[in-house]
């Protein structure tokens, strides 16, 4: 996940004297990758990618936390001014009983881990703060009013996704945490009304409404609005697996779920819920008005991770005495427990890295970032050659010389997904059963490992049109056809796909075969779905079905807002290499002249009138079109023999009996 954060906002936690270019180099070589700075009038937006198991990281409090660990590798003063886990806690709110209370029940402790929520009252609704709403419009959230906003600062300043509710729109003031019912119903803040799937984490209150879908987005029904006087302000974690699978399942890709799925610091909530307090005590009044409510059945328990000193010198290649060891992880918050071992260094892990941390490598890879990766030397290891499979090399290099071969021929290479939709299945008149379903899919878009390239040349096409006139385009890659009870069967296809005509995706599939001396193929009639029946081929070689070609037919093309005809070639990949000849078949060239006679005629089908054609004349060497105008083809027909010249007259006969079979 990538977030952004300001530099002035940052040196509210950071004592430091770096510049925001030289944080950038520095923190890019130890740390998160800040992919890039912006100045904006007196500040400076970094947007910085976060690795998955690092949410710790996605804040501005996770930056500086990092920064006060790696910049003194480089010389550089840093030093935290505040430490919200350490400064922020319950006692500091001074919290009394008040007569706004909640009725919580939680009926699964394990899909929500730690769950807090205080009321506040006499709250005034209105702009934010300047200094709020300008940080959440550089960090790319859009300013509402002055208490959503604190929950989205909070958020960003600390890492930690809050909501807040409307206490007045909470029928009996009950909050029922549970698993949703399949079919179940919500209408979200953004207006979008949502069926649900079964087993998503929700809230309702105590009519049975759904105020909530938590972790991912609030229910329009419990929102604030400028008529709000009394407040629920809501921390919590959750289950991390289950909030990743609604947040996919219903496509509602909020904030909050990318924090939520990706497993929060049960410990970071009180912070969070103390600060928000102080947030809306100083920019909306806010009064608390109800005794602090903490569920958290499971605290976080101390575990601790040992590793030697030769291990970590081993590991990582290089020497590193113990005090810049200790020093390090100090620096990252895992504290030295003193120990008799003389050879075993014993670290608590924070509760900040409890699901990433487990093992003596995870130290070990700690050390190695802080120590920097660009102070290790830089020895390849050992290689050795393996060789591999002839059916391999014989693939590797067939794929390349098509590519080559294509490329020349004008056409360009594209790379899909291998996965396509059920509309793009039932759009090509293909069954479903025969198509391999993911059950871990991220989108009903990629749901179906392909049979087929055909679905994935259509978008290709569709997206291409208008920017220009021709397009003609090729794809080596394997499709995948389901096996009972075992892994599918995966086979490599050659597709080329054009919006020129049939004679062009024709002459292109010529000069492969020819080029890859193929020279026994022929034409016969198709049965693609698909593809128009009177506009469509496979070929064969030597008994294999090389593959199919032909244009698309319209109900499709009109399906897919297509704007040009469509035509399509799949050949069966490994067909090519069985066939293939690394040089064509020797034939003497003959000394004897060769006499060419045209012939206009109206041909229904150009291979049977090519068959028939040879089997007619016994000097007929050689059949090349040259025009077709409206229903007729004009011919070209060479004729020689191998033994003598041949006479005008001779192959004007051959050409009477060719001419008789048209007519015949």
């Amino acid at each position: 996940m990538n977030i952004k954060i300001t530099y002035n906002w940052l040196l509210e936690y950071l004592d430091t004297d770096v510049s925001p270019y030289d944080l950038q180099k520095y923190l890019s070589l130890c740390g998160p990758s800040v992919e890039s700075l912006e100045k904006v009038e007196d500040d400076y937006i970094f947007d910085i990618e976060v690795t998955s198991n690092r949410v710790d990281m996605a804040s501005v409090f996770g930056i500086a936390q990092e920064a006060q660990a790696i910049l003194p590798r480089f010389g550089r003063k840093a030093k935290l001014k505040q430490n919200p886990p350490s400064d922020l806690r319950f006692e500091n709110l001074n919290i009394k009983d008040g007569a706004r209370q909640l009725k919580i029940q939680i009926r699964n402790s394990k899909l929500c881990l730690r769950f807090t929520a205080l009321t506040l009252s006499n709250v005034t609704v209105g702009k934010s703060p300047d200094l709020v709403s300008k940080r959440l419009k550089l960090c790319g959230v859009k300013s509402i009013n002055n208490v959503i906003d604190i929950s989205n600062y909070l958020m960003i300043a600390l890492g930690q996704p809050t909501h807040i509710f409307d206490y007045d729109k909470i029928k009996d003031h009950a909050m029922i945490l549970r698993e949703s019912k399949k079919g179940e119903e919500i209408t979200t803040l953004d207006g979008t009304k949502i069926t649900l799937p079964g087993a998503d984490i929700v809230i309702e209150d105590g009519s049975g409404r759904l105020i909530d879908l938590c972790g991912i987005m609030g229910g329009l029904n419990s929102a604030v609005t400028n008529k709000t006087k009394n407040i629920v302000l809501f921390v919590q974690t959750y289950d991390k697996q289950k909030i990743r699978k609604t947040a996919m399942t219903t496509g509602q890709r909020t904030l909050a779920a990318t924090y939520f799925e990706k497993g929060l610091d049960e410990e970071r909530v009180e912070p969070t819920l103390v600060y928000g307090v102080e947030l809306l005590k100083k920019h909306a009044n806010a009064v608390i008005s109800s005794p602090l409510y903490d569920i958290y059945p499971v605290p976080y328990k101390e575990k601790t991770v040992s590793i030697s000193m030769s291990e970590v010198n081993r590991i990582i290649g290089v020497k590193i005495v113990k005090n810049e060891v200790v020093k390090i992880l100090n620096s990252l918050g895992f504290l030295h427990k003193e120990r008799r071992s003389k050879t075993q260094l014993a670290f608590t892990v924070p509760s900040w890295r409890k699901d990433d941390i487990s093992m003596k490598e995870d130290l070990v890879e700690e050390i190695a970032r802080i120590y920097g990766y660009h102070n290790l030397p830089n020895v390849l290891p050992p290689m050795a050659y393996a060789r591999r499979w002839k059916e391999q090399d014989e693939s590797i290099a067939m794929q390349q010389k098509i590519k080559y071969l294509l490329k020349h021929l004008g056409l360009c290479e594209v790379v899909n997904y291998s996965m396509i939709s059920k509309d793009d299945i039932v759009g090509l008149s293909l069954s479903e059963k025969n198509h391999l379903k993911l059950s871990n899919s991220i989108s009903e878009d990629l749901l179906y490992m392909r049979t087929t390239l055909v679905p994935s040349f259509i978008k290709n096409i569709k997206e291409n049109q208008g920017k220009k006139e021709s397009l003609r385009f090729f794809e080596i890659a394997k499709v995948y056809y389901p096996k009972v009870d075992s892994l599918p069967t995966e086979v490599y296809k050659l597709g080329i796909a054009t919006n020129t005509s049939f004679s062009d995706l024709k002459g292109i599939l010529e000069v492969l075969l020819s080029e890859l001396n193929i020279k026994n193929s022929e034409i016969r009639q198709g049965n693609v779905p698909f593809l128009l029946p009177h506009v469509q081929a496979k070929a064969v070689s030597n008994g294999d079905n090389l593959g199919f070609f032909g244009q698309l037919t319209s109900k499709i093309q009109e399906k897919h807002g297509l704007k040009k005809p469509v035509f399509l070639a799949e050949l069966e990949f490994q067909s090519l290499v069985d066939n293939y000849k690394v040089v064509a078949p020797y034939e003497t060239i003959s000394p004897y002249a060769v006499i060419k006679l045209d012939l206009t005629a109206k041909i229904e089908n150009y291979e049977e009138f090519r068959k028939s054609a040879f089997a007619k004349s016994k000097f007929l060497k050689q059949i090349e079109v040259v025009d077709v105008f409206g229903n007729k083809v004009t011919v070209r027909l060479y004729f020689t023999s191998p033994k003598r010249n041949l006479t005008e007259k001779e192959a004007q006969e051959e050409l009477s009996k060719i001419k008789e079979r048209i007519k015949g």
